[in-house]
């Protein structure tokens, strides 16, 4: 199956007082290119990150950003009674040294004392192990909506493809089909152009005159390029119904497709041909175009 490396998926979660969504944006590329804009103080996420898209991605330009935010209004963390008890009494001998240093101290304020993290029962600010494990459950799902969707549209660039292989088929065929004509009228020509260079034909030797002949069609022969082209074309197909990633093999192919319309202009000598030869070059040139989205 064709897979496209274009993509796009988000996925939203929530834990507590966090909330968090997930964008994951996929183009082309020549390899697997991953960039990550994770948070830092979940600890492990950034590795799991990498290693899902690794063995789920073969190729392109991969961007993940992760946003988290925190709900404070959702912030139920308990006091620790105790530790408050335990810093009154800090408070009040501390205030006792600085009376008898003769030390004056603003008096302590209730919000003051409330702002201390160690008298919270629970330390919800990075979310702990919770926050990170429901973080991490989201990867493998994310992962898939990026598959689903590279998929999909690699669904719909098979068909392109498949669509532009048989238009590059039927324009071999067509060329395949002057062949014959084209020989005739080249030998003929190559005959008549012989014998204007003698001021008397009937003293060219017939054998030496055949060779010569026989070399100028060989060099003009296009019949290897036709069957490498179709060649080409089986192999594209192939390509096509395979499963894995494609898109290295296929741009190379495509290049071989380019050479080979290329040739075929340079010895065409013939109008019909040449018209054929540059519709096959403009046709191999928008099939490239396609398969540099191939995974």
């Amino acid at each position: 199956m064709t897979h496209s490396m274009t993509a796009y998926a988000t996925r939203s979660g929530a834990h507590g007082p966090f909330a968090w969504t997930w964008e994951v944006r996929s183009v082309n590329g020549k390899g697997l290119d991953l960039r990550l804009r994770v948070p830092d103080w979940i600890a492990g996420l950034e590795p799991a990150v990498r290693g899902a898209l690794t063995a789920g991605l073969a190729r392109g330009n991969v961007q993940v950003a992760l946003r988290i935010q925190r709900d404070e209004s959702q912030d139920d963390s308990a006091l620790d009674e105790a530790a408050i008890t335990r810093v009154l009494a800090d408070i009040k001998r501390i205030e006792a040294m600085a009376a008898q240093a003769s030390v004056p101290l603003a008096p302590a304020r209730a919000l003051d004392i409330l702002t201390m993290r160690q008298l919270s029962a629970a330390a919800p600010d990075d979310g702990g192990p919770a926050l990170a494990a429901a973080v991490k459950a989201d990867i493998a799902p994310l992962i898939a909506a990026v598959q689903e969707m590279r998929a999909a549209e690699g669904a719909a660039l098979h068909t392109v493809l498949t669509g532009q292989l048989d238009q590059i088929d039927a324009l071999v065929s067509a060329a395949a089909g002057l062949l014959p004509a084209r020989a005739e009228a080249q030998r003929a020509a190559v005959v008549d152009g012989l014998a204007r260079l003698t001021a008397d034909a009937a003293s060219l030797d017939p054998g030496k005159m055949e060779q010569e002949i026989a070399q100028i069609l060989i060099k003009a022969d296009i019949t290897e390029e036709i069957d490498r082209l179709r060649a080409h074309v089986a192999a594209a197909r192939d390509l096509l119904a395979a499963d894995g990633p494609v898109g290295r093999k296929f741009d190379f192919l495509a290049q071989e497709f380019n050479r080979e319309a290329n040739t075929l202009c340079a010895k065409s000598g013939n109008a019909e041909l040449t018209r054929i030869g540059l519709d096959l070059k403009v046709a191999v040139d928008q099939m490239r175009e396609q398969i540099q989205n191939v995974e």
